[in-house]
């Protein structure tokens, strides 16, 4: 990692004795990707609700770059909205229709503020599981007895968001180290996780 490049150094080299995980810290990118995702319009695009529900958010002039960026055409564009979900969409144009919803509500839930603000909980932070690495594949004599970590993490959201936002992942693995920090002696072994989960 980044931050600290000793982390894991009383384990031994990762996967060496088949240990299954993931750097911490992409696993934080990965659960903030699961709360933007789960956060947004639960219709499937493939419904007639999802689909008008979409076009209805992308119906700006952002919403239409951000089709546009997807490879759709201003003549496309212009129909869809006209119709907004009346009309049948191929599963290609679907898909460009979601990938660009995604796009556009991940950029407005990072400009707006809202992303940081919902983690940071009014300065109270969020309680974050910590899942060890999987050793099942890992012979006995080389297993670490590791269990699930609970911490609540203050104070980071801000700068783990802009990180996020930026795709800056030194960033994010610097701010990994400093969740770690309040394992104490445990703070080499979570360097690798399984997953982590934020309770937002």
């Amino acid at each position: 990692m980044a931050g600290s490049p000793d982390l894991w150094s009383r384990w031994g080299q990762f996967e060496k004795h088949d240990t299954r995980g993931m750097k911490g810290g992409e696993a934080l990118v990965l659960e903030l990707n699961r709360i933007v995702y789960s956060s947004g319009i639960s219709s499937p695009v493939t419904s007639r609700r999802g689909l008008a529900a979409r076009l209805r958010y992308l119906d700006s002039k952002a919403g239409r770059e951000a089709l546009r960026e997807q490879g759709v055409s201003p003549r496309t564009i212009r129909a869809w909205m006209k119709d907004k979900g009346k009309i049948a969409l191929t599963p290609a144009s679907r898909e460009k229709l979601d990938s660009a919803y995604w796009h556009r509500r991940r950029e407005n839930l990072i400009r707006s503020g809202w992303l940081a603000r919902h983690l940071d909980n009014n300065g109270r932070g969020r309680r974050m599981e910590i899942y060890p690495v999987d050793q099942h594949g890992v012979a006995p004599e080389y297993r670490r007895d590791l269990s699930q970590r609970t911490v609540t993490v203050r104070y980071l959201w801000g700068d783990l968001v802009k990180a996020w936002a930026d795709k800056d992942q030194n960033g994010v693995d610097e701010i990994w180290d400093d969740v770690l920090s309040d394992l104490d002696s445990d703070y080499n072994a979570y360097a690798y996780v399984s997953s982590v989960g934020i309770n937002a």
